[in-house]
């Protein structure tokens, strides 16, 4: 039997790759049809990996040490998980309280909570909700991105474990709502706010596309996934909270945008996201201004990470919009704000020639950063944007995921 180069190499690699010493089938010329992540970057990596790149390999190293840890612990996520029973009397709820919320010291028993703006109370992780999607989506992630780039089963059949407890089993499915997200003791039991929560879920998604061709994944739980997510999408839509937080002027208005566009491209509801389109454009008109400022996210009392924050929303928007021939990248607004303005914005910033005066009661983190400049020095092509991100933030940069999706 004629084994390819690539397999002939990854086989070379097993004891350090933790790949299975099989021969493998060999990829498809096809690059993957991811939503976010950049499918023609993903098959290059793969093909440098292949070609025995030193510093995707390492990367590839890196990543795979983390998978086969996760898969030691076998570590699965469900919103059956918290001790706290939402209003409705069904843990499948997702629940959350608001963040930001402490109890008034004015009253005896702490009601209504009042509002600290960046301040987290400890209480909001109390609730398991939001931690264990956080840990699912990444969990995915890693595995998906190590089955991509090696074929190996086990990392899909874990993935697709971790997908079947989370969103398709009957005892442990989280239901497709979040109507207790984020909600605020003595004022209601959950917001619109709250759907910020799951705007990382496009990862997840992505991770799920990946996972195509495993025998694990198998195109009918693809299709549970995908009717898991038109039902979300159908409440985000129709719902109070979905409508409240549609008409959000700051990032979780962004946010409500990226992820009714992700779950409409991945259910093939392609009509609903080009209505959304044409919403993100109505946002930018609202929120940028045409030297790249984002007044909204610099009253906040961690406006760094906000204008960031509300910068890589975007950037997704603007990937997400690729996939039905819409430039959102170099739409301008009429008085002609756009997202590279945005970009241009922070930059003086990052190269220290201005100093942050805003509010900023935390320390300034750039994974965000990282992200926004390294997909923009593509897209605008330059590559000083590249060059400023390994300056600015080393780690982040060289960090794995980075290394083999970029």
């Amino acid at each position: 039997m004629k084994i390819s180069k690539k397999a002939v190499f990854l086989l070379f690699l097993s004891p350090f790759l933790g790949v299975s010493a099989q021969p493998i089938k060999e990829l498809s010329n096809k690059f993957p049809q991811t939503l976010v992540l950049d499918g023609e970057v993903l098959r290059h990596n793969d093909q440098l990996i292949a070609a025995n790149d030193t510093e995707k390999t390492k990367a590839l190293k890196t990543l795979l040490t983390k998978a086969d840890l996760l898969l030691k612990e076998a570590k699965l996520y469900s919103v059956m998980d918290k001790e706290q029973t939402p209003p409705s009397g069904d843990k499948h709820d997702y629940m959350s309280t608001g963040p930001y919320w402490w109890p008034d010291p004015t009253q005896p028993d702490g009601l209504p909570y009042i509002r600290k703006d960046g301040q987290r109370n400890p209480e909001y992780y109390k609730i398991s909700d939001n931690k264990e999607i956080d840990y699912l989506i990444n969990d995915v992630e890693v595995m998906a991105i190590s089955y991509y780039y090696t074929r190996n089963e086990k990392y899909a059949k874990f993935a697709t474990k971790l997908m079947n407890t989370w969103f398709l089993d009957k005892e442990t499915r989280q239901n497709p709502n979040l109507n207790f997200g984020q909600g605020i003791p003595g004022i209601n039991s959950g917001r619109g706010i709250g759907i910020i929560e799951t705007r990382q879920l496009y990862r997840l998604i992505d991770g799920s596309i990946l996972l195509k061709g495993s025998k694990s994944w198998s195109s009918s739980k693809r299709k549970e996934l995908q009717d898991w997510f038109a039902a979300y999408l159908r409440w985000l839509v129709e719902s109070p909270n979905g409508k409240d937080e549609a008409v959000a002027h700051n990032n979780h208005g962004t946010y409500y945008s990226e992820q009714v566009l992700t779950y409409a491209l991945f259910t093939g509801n392609n009509a609903i996201a080009k209505i959304e389109i044409e919403r993100v454009k109505n946002r930018m008109n609202s929120q940028l201004k045409p030297d790249g400022s984002q007044p909204f996210e610099l009253e906040r009392t961690k406006s760094w990470g906000y204008v960031n924050m509300n910068l890589w929303g975007y950037c997704l928007n603007a990937r997400l919009a690729e996939q039905l021939h819409s430039d959102l990248w170099h739409y301008q607004t009429p008085d002609g704000a756009d997202i590279k303005k945005c970009v241009d914005w922070i930059i003086p910033f990052l190269q220290k020639e201005k100093e942050w005066t805003y509010k900023q009661i935390e320390k300034m983190k750039y994974e965000e950063t990282i992200h926004i400049l390294k997909t923009t020095s593509k897209i605008y092509k330059n590559p000083d944007y590249d060059t400023l991100a390994k300056v600015v933030d080393p780690k982040s940069y060289q960090s794995d995921v980075n290394q083999l999706t970029f």
